[in-house]
């Protein structure tokens, strides 16, 4: 944990302050639950949703900040009877958020792939963007471009800068935009064909953006051949996920008054609210048989009429929500091990509603919180207390904390931290990413983060992802030939996911919207090579 906060305060001015203990840095952590009722297994062919997005804290708070916003876990599904001998973790968990290797962060969330490969042995969050370095890409060359119309950086999918409250449609589905193979790197071990891709449904953006390769999966095999078959590459997915709201570090601080009574205050933490007061969070969480795109799509690609790329939606279950859900949100003190954290009193000032059977949200007490605007910020004072024979954190109001704790005249400010890294890619001339190289560029994109992105045009097949997907020539070529005709049919601006029934849809940032260059319209990728602080 951080040091003590008493240094800070005093070259904030506020040493004349009567504190009768030192001020502690703390935290805010822990999950929200969505309770969302089951729909049949039947359903294991991906998912999709629609998330709100919002500037969670008033101010950045560092890189020590990492929250997930409302998202979801896709697990490989089994047959009963056919699990692995022995359990091993592996999913596809990103959304939107802050993360502490985010390198050019703002208030405004971003979105992540989140694919995780056996025991976090390799992790994708993006073209470019995943666990490791360019000497052992541990998940850097896991996703692929797919779209021709839409940039994603290397730090992550920015949205448009004061996205407050509007609807990000995300999900996942499997497209056959490859065959399956007997052998994965020379070994004999089987990898599939299921290219999990991820849909977009967003105010400037609709359909296919991106895909986890096969490979990003099933290379855990070469060294576990006992996983083959069991991983993502050729499995379903379970469709029964847990709804959930992660959240690792909101910034917290501590005291005690003269008597020893402990209190705390966390840094300025807000939901979106409607015109009626309430906050809608998560709206038309939806799973689908593979059949959804898979078989029209596949017939296509051997030779039938094209499809629209329109999901069907008889191969959909939209999930309802009950009443309920909960809070394990915790504010935990210096050094806190396992069992330390005390819970936040979340039902005192937040109850969970359905506005409508497919819609997740909140209401608020409106006396213990205060709303502005598009927002309604969260108590951010309490005392310890006791709920029973257990600790728990009770709502104060500023007025009720002595003033003696310090906490009142703090400020949650963003720290001054030493500028970000560039994140780059291999510029050597012998690399795959200069071997066979790009068709044109290099041409630039200045973000809303303040970053700059530089970016080329490959060929789809010749993308450094597709060059590092265990694919041959011929294989790479016929994959062309797939992505040119979904290039040439599946555009930017008609419906792929159902579109919302509440709320609006989000944007994306608009400097990630491309038109390709003259010549490149079908067949061609941007790729981002290296993404900088403007100067």
């Amino acid at each position: 944990m951080k040091p003590s906060l008493v240094p800070i305060l005093l070259l904030l001015g506020l040493s004349a302050l009567p504190v009768s203990a030192e001020i502690q840095s703390g935290e805010l952590a822990g999950y929200l639950f969505g309770p969302a009722e089951n729909v049949p297994e039947e359903f294991n062919g991906g998912f999709s949703l629609y998330a709100a997005a919002w500037p969670l804290v008033a101010t950045y708070p560092g890189h020590d900040f990492q929250t997930g916003l409302c998202g979801t876990w896709m697990f490989p599904q089994y047959e009963p009877g056919k699990e692995p001998a022995k359990k091993f973790y592996t999913d596809v968990e990103g959304g939107l958020g802050w993360w502490r290797d985010t390198h050019f962060p703002t208030t405004t969330p971003k979105f992540i792939m989140g694919g995780v490969g056996p025991e976090f042995s390799f992790i994708a969050n993006g073209p470019g963007y995943g666990a490791g370095d360019w000497q052992n890409p541990r998940g850097l060359y896991g996703v692929a471009q797919l779209s021709p119309w839409l940039l994603f950086p290397l730090d992550g999918l920015n949205l448009k800068q004061g996205t407050s409250g509007e609807l990000f449609g995300y999900g996942y589905l499997p497209l056959p935009l490859t065959n399956p193979k007997a052998t994965t790197a020379g070994k004999p071990v089987p990898t599939g064909n299921h290219c999990w891709t991820l849909f977009l449904n967003t105010a400037n953006f609709k359909g296919p953006a991106t895909f986890f390769t096969p490979f990003f999966w099933s290379q855990a095999t070469l060294e576990h051949p006992e996983w083959a078959g069991m991983l993502l590459d050729s499995r379903p997915a379970g469709p029964n996920k847990a709804i959930q709201m992660e959240t690792q570090h909101i910034p917290a601080i501590l005291a005690r008054d003269a008597a020893g009574k402990k209190f705390a205050r966390i840094a300025p933490t807000s939901f979106p609210v409607g015109a009626d007061g309430a906050s809608t969070v998560l709206h038309r969480l939806t799973a689908y048989k593979r059949g959804a795109l898979w078989d029209g799509v596949q017939k296509w690609f051997d030779g039938g009429p094209p499809v629209d790329g329109a999901i069907r939606a008889e191969a959909a279950a939209v999930h309802t929500f009950r009443a309920g859900g909960g809070s394990s949100w915790s504010i935990r003190p210096p050094g806190a091990k396992e069992g330390d954290e005390v819970p936040l009193p979340w039902q005192a000032f937040a109850t969970s509603f359905t506005p409508n059977p497919i819609t997740f949200g909140y209401q608020w007490n409106q006396q213990l919180t205060r709303s502005a605007g598009s927002l309604v910020t969260l108590p951010e004072y309490y005392a310890l207390g006791t709920a029973g024979k257990k600790p728990q954190w009770k709502v104060q109001s500023p007025a009720e904390v002595p003033a003696q704790t310090g906490l009142a005249p703090y400020r949650f400010a963003t720290p001054k931290e030493a500028a970000q890294e560039p994140r780059t890619t291999p510029d050597d001339p012998k690399s795959c990413w200069k071997q066979p190289g790009p068709a044109a560029g290099p041409f630039t994109a200045k973000l809303g983060d303040g970053s700059v992105v530089t970016y080329y045009w490959y060929r789809f097949a010749d993308q450094p992802a597709m060059l590092n997907a265990d694919l041959s020539p011929e294989e790479r070529r016929q994959v062309q030939q797939r992505v040119e005709k979904l290039h040439r049919t599946w555009t930017k601006d008609r419906q792929y996911l159902t579109p919302p029934d509440v709320g609006t849809l989000a944007s994306i940032d608009p400097a990630l919207i491309l038109t390709p260059p003259k010549g490149l319209e079908i067949g061609y990728v941007p790729i981002a090579t290296r993404q900088e602080l403007a100067r």
